[in-house]
This record gives structure tokens, sequence and C-alpha cells, in this order.
């Protein structure tokens, strides 16, 4: 038994204005204020190309690795429904922007590549807003630049489908082509779904309405069990289409799907064939930016962090940015990388903060970090110095000048210390000659303890040693 899942993504693309006209492209504007002649489909109205659309659907493919089409030809779909004020969507059929491509998705420790049928440019349609028994129509919408998305059936879980919807917004907020946000609309899914055993197949399902990548992983959740049960009587089931009710939990039949959708597809002959020339998809490509993925693997072979560590670090292009930059100042990334995987990232995320909200500046915790490094301050009086550093932003050279944290290296001071400690601990000098070593630590710690955690525990541990050697 295999599951078959294929995913369609509408993704709004990121522009200033809609795909044919000038008018703003925006989310949460009161409703039809973002509207004119051309995407309200007034008679004699013309559309007129978006070029930056075109140039981020281009950008878009280049990022998940598609063939770019030599021209762009544009199409009518038509149906007949509120949303579509023409009477049809303008789409592309037979030459899709971008063809081919796959998203390398991770699940369990497993990597699997998924390939893409296409991804296409077309218009957005109007929002049906439903009050009761009346529906609203909101056509701020209508017009957006977006392209489809569409997955070859090769996800074969609900965890693999949200594992691929949370790489491909990834990828697409990375490179500014869309913010991808589920919960505005500016990136919506629809996933089809069946199971394959053997030669017997059940009826595709297709289901929408879900706003979430973790309702998308549950929707399909859902609809393995309900087919499983098809199989189990020996049922088919029927095609159908079905929308995820989040309250129930449960996926709902909207409409039963023909067996063939009749859009009567025909050249657009309103707007012209144009050439997307070899150059601009060059252009394009030279400045695409790092992805997370080629950042991850950059990472580990230029500072050979493990796939666990790169993986965190490289998730976030700031958080990328502000471990290499430090870590080129301190001059030490192994230091480096366990202050931001430990210290650092646990405080960013108990005070619910960002990078870019930091109260203390970069170079204080470069400073403090150094300290470390050169053995000038313990790791404890470092963690104290760096929660008051987060807490308030007070300056690593302030707080450790205040609270004279900085190690005692001057070996006069420390034999003091030692000779005192060794004076008043005589029973721990007769265990350790009598072969219990935990005796060496004790005395450490009291030589700690008297210098407030200033002295050098290096320099404390070789001098206890020297003494309790000269003693035998």
């Amino acid at each position: 038994m295999k599951t078959l899942i294929g995913l369609e993504l509408h993704v709004e693309l990121k522009t200033q204005r809609k795909m044919f006209c000038k008018c703003k492209s925006a989310f949460g504007d009161e409703p039809n204020t973002n509207v004119c002649p051309v995407c309200l489909g007034m008679p004699g109205a013309l559309p007129v190309i978006n070029e930056f659309a075109i140039e981020q659907a281009i950008r878009a493919g280049l990022g998940l690795n598609s063939e770019i089409a030599k021209v762009i030809k544009m199409d009518r779909k038509n149906y007949f429904y509120p949303d579509l004020v023409k009477g049809y969507q303008i789409s592309q059929e037979d030459t899709p922007i971008c063809a081919g491509g796959y998203v390398e998705i991770e699940v369990d420790g497993n990597k699997k590549r998924i390939h893409l049928e296409r991804a296409h440019i077309e218009e957005d349609t109007g929002k049906a807003n439903h009050m009761g028994d009346i529906t609203l129509m909101d056509y701020n919408r209508a017009g957006l630049p977006l392209i489809e998305i569409v997955t070859k059936p090769e996800i074969e879980s609900g965890k693999e489908a949200r594992a691929f919807i949370e790489e491909l917004r990834d990828i697409l907020t990375e490179l500014g082509v869309s913010d991808c946000k589920m919960e505005e609309g500016s990136m919506r899914v629809d996933c089809n779904f069946n199971i394959v055993d053997g030669d017997f197949k059940t009826a595709i399902t297709e289901v929408k309405n879900i706003g979430s990548t973790s309702g998308v992983e549950m929707a399909m959740n859902y609809e393995f069990n309900r087919h499983k049960d098809l199989l189990a009587k020996g049922e088919k089931g029927i095609r159908e289409t079905r929308r995820w009710d989040e309250e129930k939990q449960e996926t709902v039949v909207m409409r039963v799907k023909s067996e063939s959708n009749d859009y009567r597809f025909q050249f657009d002959g309103d707007i012209p064939i144009l050439p997307v020339e070899d150059e601009l998809v060059q252009k394009i490509k030279d400045n695409l930016p790092e992805l997370k993925s080629e950042r991850k693997e950059r990472l580990i072979k230029t500072y050979d962090l493990s796939d666990y560590d790169a993986g965190i670090i490289s998730n976030d292009k700031n958080l990328s940015e502000y471990f290499e930059s430090i870590s080129k100042e301190v001059g030490d990334e192994k230091l480096v990388v366990n202050w931001i995987m430990n210290e650092f990232l646990r405080r960013i995320n108990d005070l619910e903060t960002t990078i870019d909200d930091l109260k203390f500046e970069k170079a204080d915790f470069v400073n403090l970090l150094k300290l470390v490094k050169e053995n000038k301050i313990n790791n404890n009086s470092a963690k104290k110095v760096f929660r008051e550093m987060f807490e308030d932003g007070t300056s690593s050279e302030e707080i450790i000048k205040r609270d004279n944290l900085l190690q005692v290296s001057d070996d006069g001071a420390i034999e003091k210390w030692v000779a005192d400690v060794m004076e008043a601990n005589p029973d721990s000098i007769t265990d350790y000659h009598n072969g219990k070593d935990r005796a060496l630590g004790f005395l450490v710690g009291q030589v700690m303890k008297a210098s407030r955690g200033k002295a050098d525990p290096v320099l404390v541990n070789k001098m206890i040693l020297d003494k309790l050697n000269e003693m035998k």
C-alpha cells in the first residue's frame, strides 16, 4: 500500500501593483478600494503585464531548480464563478513560465527530493465573504499576481507534505518572491490524495481550505485513515472535493468532481507573447541570495560545524550572518557556536526576542568571548555577564569592571590562596596521597571559592599538583 499526495500551491508574488493594472497590491485594506476597470473586467479595459511580476516568477523558478520558458504566453481559463468578474481567469496552459524543478525535504533524518510538474503565472481571484445567508465579494485580491506550483504525486505522508510546504515557504521568502503568509492567504494549498494497493486505487480526493502547515499534516493523516477504511471495504470511493474543518479536525464534502474539467483554454489576444531574454534570466540568477540549504552546506565546510548545529544556525539568515561575523572577530568558531547554540539561543527563545531587537552591541559579545577564549574570565562569570547584557543592555566591559570579574593570573596572589587552602585542609592532602583523586578537585574548588572565582583554574590546578607532589 502506497500513499500518493500531490500539492497545488497558489503563491502571491511580492509586488507593488497587480498583475495587469496599476492597482495597489496590499492586504487588509477596506473591501473594494484597490480596484479599477481592468481588474473589475469592465468592457474595453485592456490588461498591461507587470514585468516585475514576471521577474519574480523567474526568480522563484530558478530557486526551485526549474527550467525557465523562452516566451511568456498568457491564456484565458474560462469558468463562471462570482470571484471572476471577467468570466475567465488569465493564466497559462501549455507554456508555463517554469517547467520541472524540485524541492529537497528532510523528515526524521531522511532526505527526499520532491519533483515539480510546473509553476505557472496567473491572476488571483476575488474573495468571497460569507455572512449568514448572504455572500459579499471583495475584489481587492482580484488580479494580484501569483504562481501556481504543482508537485508530482511523490509525497507519501502528512509529515512529508508539511515539510515540503515549510521548505518551499523558506525558499520563496528568502528569495523575496512572496511573504507566504497562509493566515493572510498569500499562500494557499490544495492537496490531492489517494492510496494505491497493487492494481487497486482509491479515487483522488482534493482537500481545500487548509490554513496552516499543521492543518495540512492533520488533514492528510485524516484522509489516510479514511481511504484505508475504503480499501478495507473494497471500495474506491468517489472523486470529490473536501474541505478541512479545523474545529472538527476532519475533512467535509464540498462537491463531487467530474472526471474532467472543461476550462476551454484559449490564447489571450489582449496580451502579446513576450520573449524571455537569456540575459535577463542570467542577471536574475547572478543576483539570487544564498538559500538555506546552500548556507547549511557552506557552514559545515567552512566552520566544521555538525549537521545539527549548521541546520539550526542556517535556518535563520540573520543568525547565520551574526554567527559568521562574530566567529571572524573572535577567531574561535568552536567557542562561538557553543555559546550561540546554548546561551544565546536559549535567552533569545526565553525572552521571545530577535537579533534585531538585542539590547547590547555585537562588539560587547565579541569582547566577552575574547576574554573567555584568553581565559581572562571563567565560564560561570561570563554567563552572568551575558545574562545582564541581555536583560538591560549593559556593556560587557562595564559589567566586568564593575564586578571585578577578570581572572587573576598573578602567581603570587594565587600561591597565597593555594597555601591558605592547603593549610586549612590537611585531611584532603592525606586523602590525595592515599589515592583519592577527588581530593584534588575539592582543593581546587576551595581555592576558586576563596578567590570568588577569579583565580585562573588552570594555574590553580597546576600549583596544587606541584605542592602535593613536593609533599610525597
